[in-house]
């Protein structure tokens, strides 16, 4: 069964399926991180223009401060308020010039620098956007670079000469374009790290809902790797019988009869094999429905038990007419397969029918019990005889496991116990509770006799 389980485990289906599963799995990776990496660069682009904003927006507010800080006596400017105004020190730097006494392409003059100046700027850096704030006597922005080549953020407001309200010149203010950059730098971190936190969530949920979403596939692939082990293991025996049964036949053909029943009894065991696999596989597909009808319980049993061979067994029947809602044909070979059970295990070692086995039937209500004077049952077994491929006593182990299917399917149950004096008891409950197998005896109700199904 390992060889099988393993060979099972590396078969192409699977590997498909495994496959197929590791695809959605990164599709849904690739996808979860293509979005939380499109949704971090939008994030970081905003914060990187908010802070390029915040910088502009100060060098405005300083600009206008200066501008309004200065004025003209007796037609000469007059700079001192800036000395002292906080506007004009610390970043942003502010840059006071003067227009060109000469004509337009005369340089400018500067009348006042921040001290301390992080970026040093000459006058003739700074001509052009000066000029451009006069000639278009508007404030102007641009990007721009420093003496040193480093980049900066440009602004130029122009200021007027009092009284005649003629463009005099312009305040220059130097922005630091990585202001906030070190709180860009973490933000980023944290988006980095929660991107790929989110990631391997993702890839953990979608390997998760891939499984899930396969489980059918693999629930039916599973059922069908084991109703061939089943068929493969169960049918072995019976062929092997009747190919040495053909064989003995082809070495003395005069001989054919004496084999015939050994053929007929494989044959036999083949066909029930068969049955108990179909019966099983559309159990656990759940392919057929059950089709409930009402039934005479008693009457089904005692069909069944009249098809035991009379020299098989001492039978004892004791049945009471009942009516029960079940699936005839499920019912029936949930029945036969604890028959056979009785009649293959329940053999008596001493005693006056040592060597027959003694079988107790009996029929009360939506309960089918089948008793034995076998050898019993280890109680340790007792979980495990329901379990398929297991059988204490050498059978093949599907049989009981097929009763097991049956009753649960009818929302009944099994139990397995001691028989006193010797043997085991098996209780075949077809019914969950009265409304679910409903039973009574025949009255005026038409109902169906048992027909042998």
């Amino acid at each position: 069964m390992t060889t099988v389980k393993k060979r099972a485990a590396r078969s192409p289906a699977r590997r498909s399926l495994s496959l197929l599963r590791r695809r959605l799995t990164a599709a849904y990776t690739g996808i979860v991180a293509v979005g939380l990496a499109a949704l971090s660069l939008l994030v970081l682009r905003t914060d990187a223009r908010s802070w390029q904003a915040a910088e502009y927006d100060e060098m405005g507010r300083r600009a206008a401060v200066v501008t309004s800080l200065i004025y003209y006596e007796r037609g000469r400017i007059q700079l001192d308020g800036l000395q002292d105004d906080e506007a004009t020190t610390g970043s942003p730097q502010v840059t006071v010039l003067l227009g060109p006494a000469g004509g337009a392409e005369a340089p400018f003059r500067p009348a006042f620098a921040s001290r301390h100046q992080r970026f040093p700027m000459s006058a003739a850096h700074l001509h052009t956007v000066a000029a451009t704030a006069m000639a278009q006597d508007r404030t102007v922005t641009r990007e721009g670079t420093d003496d040193t080549g480093r980049p900066v953020h440009l602004l130029a407001a122009p200021f007027y000469e009092d009284g005649t309200q003629r463009v005099a010149g312009a305040v220059v203010v130097v922005g630091d374009p990585l202001r906030g950059s070190a709180e860009h730098r973490r933000l980023a971190a944290t988006l980095a790290l929660a991107c790929a936190a989110f990631t391997l969530l993702g890839a953990a949920a979608g390997h998760a809902l891939s499984g899930r979403s396969l489980r059918p596939a693999w629930q039916a692939l599973d059922q069908q790797e084991r109703l061939l082990a089943d068929a493969a293991h169960e049918l072995r025996t019976p062929v092997a019988v009747m190919r040495g049964a053909v064989d003995l036949a082809e070495i003395a053909p005069g001989a054919l009869a004496e084999h015939l029943p050994r053929l007929r009894r494989a044959s036999d065991r083949m066909a029930d094999v068969i049955e108990n696999l179909l019966a099983r596989g559309r159990l656990r597909a759940g392919v057929d429905v059950l089709r409930r009808e009402p039934v005479r319980l008693d009457q089904l049993v005692e069909a069944v038990c009249a098809e035991l061979p009379p020299e098989a067994c001492l039978l004892t029947l004791d049945t009471a007419a009942t009516v029960v809602a079940v699936d005839p044909g499920l019912a029936r070979l949930a029945v036969r397969n604890l028959l056979d059970n009785a009649l293959r295990h329940g053999t008596s070692a001493a005693g006056p029918h040592a060597g027959t086995a003694e079988v107790a039937v009996t029929v009360r209500g939506a309960e089918v019990v089948v008793a034995d004077r076998g050898p019993g049952l280890d109680p340790r077994e007792i979980p495990l005889v329901l379990t398929r491929f297991h059988s204490p006593g050498g059978g093949t182990g599907i049989g009981l496991s097929l009763v097991d299917r049956v009753a649960v399917a009818h929302g009944g149950s099994i139990r397995i116990a001691a028989r006193p004096g010797g043997g085991a008891v098996f209780t075949l409950r077809l019914a969950r509770d009265a409304r679910r197998g409903r039973w009574r005896r025949p009255g005026t109700r038409a109902v169906r006799p048992s027909d042998g199904r």
